[in-house]
């Protein structure tokens, strides 16, 4: 399976304290991979595709759990070109999960672990906040296709219907966007100061 190259720039949102906005901004902080057990789409650094209002609303929610790093919410802008791209929007990519989950099954149970589950949080009972699940299988399967193809995916590309309805019987949800996790630095292209 080959993995496909998306010759294809685009604009992601970070939202972060407004202190390391501006340390990254002047070249003297990188942002950091998040590395949790439950991020969306693995390991990487995450932006919100053309969404920077969904970057600070994410920065300002963040800011008042305790013990967040987040105590002025900001966002940063970055270009991004998707280059070698695990992008779940094209069906090449799920097919590609659905071929592959029996295996990391099986090598769960080699190893003695259970199956991860995706979980709700009381806060937003429709939306699968806590995606452990994900998260393990694609740090799984992603580095096997990588091995496998020769080539490495440098980010990570998805769509997700979140929060609630927009209106009253409504299919569209109100935080509805598409992530990307970078796991490649060099595919950011460089940083800006959103207007």
């Amino acid at each position: 399976m080959n993995l496909l190259n998306y010759q294809r720039t685009i604009f992601g949102y970070h939202g972060c304290d407004r202190s390391l906005a501006e340390a990254v901004l002047s070249g003297k902080q990188a942002l950091g991979v998040s590395d949790n057990d439950y991020d969306w789409l693995g390991r990487g650094i995450y932006f919100w595709e053309h969404g920077p209002n969904r970057a600070l609303d994410w920065a300002v929610q963040r800011s008042g759990f305790p013990g967040s790093n987040i105590r002025e919410p900001a966002v940063i802008g970055a270009v991004i070109h998707l280059g070698v791209c695990f992008d779940l929007l094209d069906t090449h990519y799920t097919e590609v999960l659905e071929n592959y989950y029996n295996s990391f099954v099986a090598a769960l149970k080699l190893e003695g672990r259970p199956v991860p589950q995706n979980h709700q949080i009381k806060a937003q009972p429709t939306d699968w906040l806590l995606r452990e699940l994900d998260c393990q299988f694609l740090n799984w399967v992603i580095p096997k296709i990588d091995l496998r193809s020769g080539v490495t995916a440098q980010t990570v590309r998805g769509a997700f219907v979140e929060g609630p309805p927009a209106f009253p019987g409504a299919g569209i949800r109100k935080k509805s966007h598409i992530q990307v996790a970078v796991g490649d630095a060099s595919a950011i292209i460089g940083y800006f100061r959103p207007c």
